[in-house]
């Protein structure tokens, strides 16, 4: 409660440059609530205090500048200089360790789903660059990334209003099962669209049979 108290406290003071500045910082691993204050952003927005098209270019830009910032960071500094100098930003070594094991596990798709991970989404822009990943290939995961993880916190509050807070809390728990949810249908959608397509091709690009000739 304390915590929403503050985010209440920041809207009332700063308007909209709270989410822009606060999602930016987060980025660089400095301590903001980003979800919980986008679901309670949302729910301004469901009352009528702001706008809901304004808080998600905001909430994307915020995002998405500060992941490309530490994605920067990562593919000049590298991992000595940031396991070193880590700690003065508040990247706990653990915390260093678990998303190195992560993003060798699960490779430029931990860019996209390291968003709804708790722990995890604030330095997959630093190993990123550490891994020299194409910056287009990364540009895609991340703002693809970004733009589902602000839509779905701010929609929260935006759809449910005076419930946000219960619903905020099932989609945190949750919010990484849902995300691999939604990406099977729309691999299944995607598959589905295409399928006579590709059949088609396939039976094209097969060489017709060779006849003899009868003597």
């Amino acid at each position: 409660m304390e915590l929403l108290e503050k985010i209440q406290h920041l809207f009332g003071s700063y308007g909209y440059s709270v989410l822009f500045f606060g999602l930016l910082l987060e980025f660089i691993a400095l301590p903001f609530p980003g979800e919980t204050t986008m679901a309670y952003a949302g729910f301004l927005s469901y009352k009528g205090h702001l706008d809901f098209g304004i808080l998600t270019i905001l909430a994307f830009l915020g995002t998405t500048i500060g992941m490309t910032i530490t994605y920067f960071i990562g593919a000049k500094a590298g991992l000595p200089f940031i396991t070193r100098y880590g700690k003065w930003f508040l990247m706990k070594q653990d915390k260093l360790d678990k998303t190195q094991k992560w993003f060798a596990k699960y490779g430029n798709a931990l860019i996209f789903i390291g968003y709804f991970i708790p722990g995890v989404r604030h330095f997959t822009g630093y190993f990123a660059g550490i891994a020299a990943v194409p910056f287009r290939k990364f540009a895609l995961y991340a703002y693809s990334g970004a733009l589902f993880w602000v839509v779905l916190f701010l929609g929260i509050g935006k759809i449910f209003g005076p419930q946000w807070n219960a619903v905020f809390h099932l989609a945190h728990q949750y919010a990484a099962y849902i995300v691999g949810g939604i990406g099977l249908l729309l691999i299944v959608a995607v598959f589905y669209r295409y399928r006579k397509a590709w059949a088609a091709r396939s039976t094209v690009s097969k060489p017709a049979p060779v006849r003899q000739r009868q003597k």
